[in-house]
């Protein structure tokens, strides 16, 4: 298999677009592709929404492409066998939103995980480089993207959608085995899989509830009793949204949660005079805000997380200081600093004096760093 010419490994468009159109076709078709890391992407839309609504499933194994009704996938054993196989690589292109959706839609957490993006980044291609930019910069091809904003969930397809769903998978194959080939170069396999599967892990805590305020940076200047309060909104906020269907701020805004948080309103007078309130949600909830109001800022919240807050003026210098020493370590191998360091990972670090506290003591990030571990330590006991 010769990578050092990508575009040679790039399978032919098919002359016409494959539909499987039963769950046991597609049983089969799974079957027979065995051994083969499974090409997938999604298209969906998320307009008025909270869950993204399934509107196609594109899937590759080898050179065979086809194109899947959610229905169809979803009724499919062997579809969702091979999404929580580890053993069976998964090929992916910025992930986060299938992933969202696989988890809501089909309530399952995929396992063997490639995200080709994250991929690309420790090959040397570059931080968040887009899916068209890479396939044209690798295999001189460029994709028409007039089908982007499509109606993907209404029957049929244009010719032009279905071609732009092909594509969206026909070249994440041989992509998979030109940045594996890099990898093996840099000594990075093993980060490649480390870092879609702990991305893949915080997606789904981050889809947690409980910790969702979290999120609200805003609140940061809460005290703790409000940012208890701040929690037990945000979460109700998540259960309403979900139970509903409906965006969370087609629910209640962030920036009105923080404030009524900080306002702690005792009736639901108070609470309709809080700048912003639209009255629709104090006729439609004010009653349950007040309550959950009541019971959050009488309850001992002395050991909640809380907001982390943005770093000081003193915080901020010692950033910079770290971080070179990080686009130092990132820079010695040709990965994105972005990748290595990310800003919260690195303000976490900042903040507690401690390279464990982003995650720099472990895998491919504690080898990167060890050039300029002596360092860091140095400024962070200094």
């Amino acid at each position: 298999m010769d990578v050092t010419n990508p575009a040679a490994l790039v399978p032919a468009a098919p002359e016409t677009v494959s539909w499987i159109r039963e769950p046991d076709e597609l049983d089969r078709w799974i079957a027979e592709g065995k051994g083969e890391p499974l090409a997938l992407d999604t298209e969906f839309e998320r307009v008025n929404t909270f869950y993204p609504i399934p509107g196609l499933v594109q899937l590759g194994l080898g050179e065979s492409f086809c194109l899947v009704d959610p229905a169809v996938a979803e009724a499919s054993e062997g579809f969702r066998r091979i999404l929580t196989d580890p053993d069976v690589p998964k090929l992916l292109y910025a992930m986060s939103e299938d992933l969202e959706l696989f988890r809501h839609w089909l309530q399952l957490e995929p396992e063997g995980l490639v995200d080709l993006q994250i991929g690309a980044a420790l090959a040397g291609a570059g931080f968040s480089v887009g899916y068209a930019r890479l396939v044209e910069t690798l295999f001189g091809e460029t994709l028409d993207k007039s089908a982007t904003r499509s109606d993907w969930v209404s029957r049929p397809l244009s010719e032009a959608q279905e071609r732009y769903a092909l594509d969206d998978v026909r070249f994440l194959v041989p992509m998979y085995h030109w940045v594996m080939a890099k990898l093996r170069e840099r000594g990075l396999e093993e980060a490649l899989l480390e870092e879609s599967t702990r991305f893949s892990r915080e997606l789904a805590a981050q889809d947690d509830p409980d910790n969702h305020y979290l999120k609200l940076r805003g609140g940061w200047t809460l005290s703790r009793q409000q940012q208890g309060v701040l929690r037990d909104l945000v979460r109700w906020r998540e259960h309403e949204s979900r139970h509903r269907d409906r965006p969370r701020g087609r629910v209640v805004a962030d920036p009105l949660l923080i404030a009524i948080a900080q306002e702690l309103p005792k009736s639901v007078r108070e609470l309709s005079s809080i700048q912003g309130v639209p009255s629709a949600v104090v006729r439609r909830y004010g009653d349950k805000i007040i309550e959950l109001v009541a019971n959050a800022a009488s309850a001992d919240n002395s050991g909640i997380e809380t907001i982390t807050p943005p770093l000081s003026r003193d915080q901020q210098m010692f950033y910079k200081q770290v971080k070179r020493q990080m686009v130092q370590a990132a820079e010695a191998r040709d990965i994105p600093v972005e990748l290595l360091a990310p800003r919260k990972r690195l303000e976490a670090v900042v903040s507690q004096r401690d390279l464990s506290a982003g995650l720099f003591d472990e895998g491919w990030r504690q080898e990167t760093l060890a050039p300029v571990r002596e360092q860091i330590e140095e400024l962070l006991t200094s």
